[in-house]
């Protein structure tokens, strides 16, 4: 028999291996009832995610109309507006400041309930996008007045350089910090910032991607070492990849998302409001950013999953889709949908190559989400042009998802194109069936 203080600890192991489990319901009725409840989305969501940087989408209502008529027209049925990034919201909040460009433009713009309002007439879904989650810029506001809700490396730092920064020669607007998603400050905080865009704009779900998280060296600063030793007993062990202190820091943020469950579906009213999540793959999100989304979709905290997969090659591309946390997410009734690079800066993907990576996550049951507007036919467009990858991203959802995206209405011709998408040889292609698209125009 092993000594009793051994034993002690070893209960003490198994109880927080359970914890969690029974905390998000994982009984087998309670996920059965979790499914039941899901949200019907209109067969395969097929949809984009809109943002400012860099797009002028947002400062003007003009655009805002074309954008989501010809987004409706090209067989697009759920739109992704961002709402939370660099510290700053597109509109105006108890919790945060506005964007300071929407500030000085257009102040009563409020682009995210316009964009809600023109995709509800064309029969669309919106689910606003927060993209920076618990990340915030090192000089924001928020940062200086509460330091305590900073989350810290052992050395006392803070600082991230992300996104081509530096840690050394950039000024502190463009790094970053992370909120503590266990300090009850940070957590009404984020919680008020999704809640007031849910019943301000009458929105259909939100999003949090991979910002939505804990980084797995961070830990270390004063209030998440005492609520670790009041919790366990010990001090935060020095190897932030200590499996324990990893499953520790899973539930607070586990229980950051919980809250906010509860408190989306109270602000939403009597309809479930969707809560998607947009992480990487599964093993890296939960070694890196310690999101455990299999057990928050089992949990049903989550109500859809969109995995980023960028590879740029299509070999590359489809050998991502084959990762099993994917693959188990769809044997459970999740919807499961894969973000796709259209276009951004200098990667633009030819239309040939998009078009195998719809066709490979159609195959798999997925819907496709596109990063981002400006990379479909805008200003990323790339040598093909806009009016012709219009077109063809038309003809491709079609053809990719079937009778799930049927031909766009007469009243509704495709905006800058013929209002029928071109096909091979003149033909249309079945149901389901992807033709590879004609070569573009010649320049």
């Amino acid at each position: 028999m092993l000594p009793s203080p051994l034993m002690r600890r070893l209960g003490a192991l198994l109880g927080a291996l359970l914890i969690p489990l029974a905390s998000v319901g994982l009984t087998g009725e309670a996920l059965a009832q979790g499914r039941s409840r899901l949200p019907k989305p209109m067969g395969p969501r097929i949809g984009v995610w809109l943002t400012n940087s860099p797009s002028p989408l947002y400062y003007d209502a003009a655009r805002i109309e074309t954008a989501v008529q010809q987004l409706a027209d090209t067989g697009f049925n759920t739109l992704y507006p961002n709402v939370w990034s660099r510290g700053a919201t597109f509109h105006r909040s108890r919790h945060a400041p506005i964007e300071p460009v929407l500030a000085r433009q257009a102040p009563n713009l409020d682009p995210i309930c316009r964009i809600t309002q023109a995709a509800h007439r064309q029969g669309m879904q919106v689910v606003p996008w927060f993209e920076y989650g618990l990340m915030e810029p090192g000089d924001a506001e928020v940062v200086k007045r509460n330091p305590q809700w900073i989350l810290r490396r052992p050395d006392g730092s803070a600082l991230y350089a992300m996104h081509g920064a530096n840690l050394k020669t950039s000024p502190l607007k463009d790094l970053r910090v992370w909120l503590n998603p266990a300090h009850p400050g940070v957590r009404a905080r984020f919680i008020g910032l999704i809640t007031e865009i849910v019943q301000r704009c009458g929105v259909d779900g939100i999003q949090l991607d991979d910002h939505f998280a804990w980084p797995v060296e961070l830990g270390y600063d004063d209030y998440t070492r005492a609520l670790y030793r009041a919790e366990t007993g010990r001090e935060p062990p020095r190897d932030s990849t200590d499996r324990f202190w990893m499953r520790w820091r899973r539930q607070q943020l586990t229980g950051l998302l919980r809250e906010l469950r509860a408190a989306v579906q109270k602000a939403g009213g009597p309809r479930r409001t969707v809560i998607s999540l947009s992480p990487g793959p599964f093993r890296f999100a939960y070694n890196h950013w310690l999101q455990d989304w299999e057990l928050w979709a089992l949990g049903g905290l989550i109500d859809d999953v969109v995995v980023q997969n960028y590879a740029y090659s299509v070999k590359g591309f489809e050998k991502d889709l084959n990762q099993p946390a994917l693959i188990k997410a769809r044997s459970w009734g999740l919807p499961v949908e894969i973000g796709i690079l259209a276009g951004f800066g200098g990667r633009t993907p030819d239309m040939a190559t998009l078009s195998q990576k719809v066709r490979l996550a159609a195959e798999r049951g997925h819907g496709v989400i596109y990063f981002y507007w400006e990379g479909l036919w805008g200003r990323y467009a790339g040598p093909e042009g806009g009016p012709y990858r219009q077109a063809i991203f038309r003809q491709l959802h079609a053809d990719a998802f079937g009778s799930e995206v049927g031909p766009a209405p007469a009243s509704r011709p495709v905006r800058g194109t013929a209002t029928s998408a071109p096909t091979r040889g003149g033909r249309s292609a079945p149901a389901g069936v992807l033709l590879p698209p004609p070569p573009p125009p010649p320049r």
